[in-house]
């Protein structure tokens, strides 16, 4: 599986990731994550990655989670009703959120980016 991205064009943090990808010769494959959110098996990878927490896949500072109310509702539902959540809504998804074949990340912080890529 080559690398995939999930991003939106109107990010500024997904179009650095982009860049960053491409300078460093990442082949990878990009996907709109509005018009197509990651599926449940790349969910559940990445909650595996971040060791459960599942809060750090939520854009938390976009407008439908605020529209949502959702920084009071997380604790109290369920992992499954969070990636229904996740799977149905692009935009709750923070972004850029990658997906490696041994690994994944999400948001762009360029060091942890050179980590995951062994740069």
């Amino acid at each position: 599986m080559s690398t995939k991205i999930y991003e939106y064009k109107s990010c500024g943090t997904c179009v650095k990731a982009l860049k960053f990808l491409s300078a460093n010769n990442i082949d990878f494959e990009k996907i709109a994550i509005r018009e197509q959110p990651p599926t449940k098996d790349e969910l559940l990878k990445m909650i595996e990655i971040y060791d459960g927490d599942t809060k750090k896949l939520f854009n938390t500072s976009g407008k439908d989670y605020r529209a949502q109310k959702l920084s009071g509702k997380l604790p109290n539902m369920s992992v499954d009703q969070q990636i229904d959540l996740l799977m149905t809504n692009g935009n709750l998804v923070k972004r850029p959120f990658v997906i490696t074949e041994n690994s994944g990340i999400v948001g762009f912080k360029e060091d942890n980016w050179k980590k995951l890529f062994k740069l």
